[in-house]
């Protein structure tokens, strides 16, 4: 099957389910974006998935689960998310053991696969029907991105009077109360301040 490579292009609060976030993957060839409703510990779990210079003091179910695979002598090659139904979406993950060469795939909700995905670098992958039925192009894009660059404009303004020291104290202590939320914020300002020395 012709398979659609997607990229993960962002997380954000869903303005049609309350506590809950949007995955948003998207094909890179089109700009289609296939917008995923999701819960919040798999958004938190991404997120960190995402940003490997975070490490929470205990491991997520997610850290737990790779390092299983790891330890069994397997290695997460893939997700596709491969059908969607009233609104829900399927996936696979799919593993193949490192010596035999034995594939095996597990049914899996897509924020769980993805945020295995993202641990193991594996590539995602849709069909073109679930892009058809499920995708989307935004083309407010632009909009959104200037509203984003205004936001991280206030909020690096509410950080530049700290002190590289006290930021430090404050991602340390995100960390350990684990509010992963104000963690990435707070490691996304001392990246930025890294850049500007350099």
């Amino acid at each position: 099957m012709d398979y659609k490579r997607l990229i993960i292009r962002g997380i954000s609060y869903s303005q049609t389910q309350s506590g809950a976030y949007a995955l948003l993957l998207e094909h890179e060839e089109t700009q289609v974006k296939l917008p995923i409703v999701i819960g919040n510990f798999e958004a938190q779990s991404i997120s960190l998935g995402l940003e490997k210079d975070i490490h929470p003091p205990r491991p997520l179910t997610h850290d737990l689960f790779s390092k299983f695979v790891v330890s069994a002598n397997y290695e997460l090659t893939s997700v596709i998310i491969y059908q969607i139904v009233d609104g829900v979406f399927f996936s696979n993950i799919n593993f193949q053991n490192k010596e035999t060469k034995n594939e095996l795939i597990l049914d899996a909700r897509t924020s769980d696969a993805v945020a295995m995905a993202v641990r193991f670098d594996a590539p995602i992958y849709t069909t073109q029907q679930v892009l058809s039925e499920a995708g989307i192009l935004l083309e407010l894009e632009e909009a959104a991105k200037e509203e984003e660059a205004l936001e991280m404009e206030e909020k690096e303004g509410d950080l530049s009077a700290l002190s590289n020291a006290e930021i430090q104290k404050m991602l340390d202590d995100a960390v350990r109360e684990e509010d992963f939320d104000a963690a990435l914020e707070l490691q996304k300002e001392i990246k930025r301040r890294n850049k500007k020395i350099e």
